[in-house]
């Protein structure tokens, strides 16, 4: 006969392996929370997202912050430092391999600081998207194409952005020359202005942020959903904090932008962190096992899940598969 186990003991047993399984010490049998997880800079809480993502897992979309280099004169958005050391504890927390490290407005086109978190990072596992203007040389293009760059970034959001609407179609039509994409980080009415400039680009366009979607009733969703079935745009479900006005844990009212997206268009989405979340106050950063865990409850078929965080970042980043 099997002994019977009570909830009491069993719960117990079940803490002890997962305090073993997460690194937590035990004192006295019990588990000290303070020494479970991983303690992130930048970023809330310290346990590990319940969502287990499979290998070569990427975040999409992440930042580096280095005060060697001098700020942009026009920044509207900066940071104090946020380094490699300090991703590579989020990618700990939460598990995944790949990254892709976002130029900040901060630096204007001062890609000097991400190609060196680049190099840093390496090429294997690791891309870049830049911020240039219509100035660039062919030559700086190589030699960001070198370091893993893979994208040129349009901030539209942000006051004082050294790129504008006017400079997309003529690096739309370089970044297509090496096999790149454009990113829009806008509003959704700033979409919809912009919107034939967008339909015209010569290469792939990414949207940041659920492209800035308040809700699916905005004429700006329809528009993104009809730039991903024709296979023009890509999405990131990212920042669910930007726009949400219940906040977390949950988030609910992006739930139903992100299931749109997911819904229309599942092999034209990737995610990422956002982290250190530059448009959040210091002392009020989000928890990024939540923002993670948020991914289990917008997609809740594992397959799909796993395409939007392994397969679709290999095709538009150009990781090997």
């Amino acid at each position: 006969m099997y002994a019977k186990i009570n909830r009491r003991t069993f719960l117990k047993g079940s803490g002890l392996a997962l305090a073993a399984l997460s690194g937590c010490h035990l004192i006295g049998g019990q588990t000290k929370p303070e020494s479970c997880g991983i303690k992130v800079p930048y970023s809330s809480g310290t346990e590990l997202p319940r969502t287990k993502v499979p290998y070569n897992a990427c975040d999409c979309h992440h930042h580096i912050y280095d005060s060697r280099f001098p700020s942009d004169a026009k920044a509207g958005l900066r940071s104090p430092d946020a380094t490699v050391a300090d991703y590579r504890l989020l990618q700990r927390r939460l598990g995944t391999t790949r990254n892709v490290i976002v130029q900040p407005s901060a630096y204007g086109v001062n890609n000097t600081g991400l190609m060196i978190a680049l190099k840093e990072f390496g090429t294997t596992n690791t891309r870049g998207i830049a911020v240039v203007n219509t100035g660039v040389s062919d030559a700086e293009l190589k030699q960001l194409y070198a370091v893993g760059v893979r994208g040129i970034r349009f901030n539209l959001v942000q006051p004082g952005g050294v790129t504008t609407m006017d400079m997309v179609q003529p690096l739309s039509e370089r970044a297509l020359a090496l096999g790149w994409h454009i990113q829009i980080v806008a509003r959704a009415d700033q979409i919809l202005a912009n919107a034939d400039v967008l339909r015209r680009a010569a290469c792939p366009v990414v949207f940041d942020h659920m492209g800035h979607i308040p809700s699916v009733s905005h004429p700006a969703f329809d528009f993104i959903i009809g730039l991903m079935t024709t296979g023009k745009a890509w999405v990131k479900l990212s920042g669910a904090y930007i726009l949400s006005k219940v906040g977390p844990p949950t988030y609910a009212d992006r739930t139903a932008v992100a299931q749109g997206y997911v819904k229309a268009a599942p092999d034209k989405l990737v995610w990422g962190s956002d982290w250190p979340h530059p448009s959040e106050k210091l002392d009020d950063k989000p928890d990024d096992a939540i923002l993670l865990d948020l991914l289990s409850l917008w997609v809740p078929d594992e397959s799909t899940r796993n395409r939007i965080l392994v397969d679709n970042p290999a095709r538009l980043y150009g990781f090997a598969m």
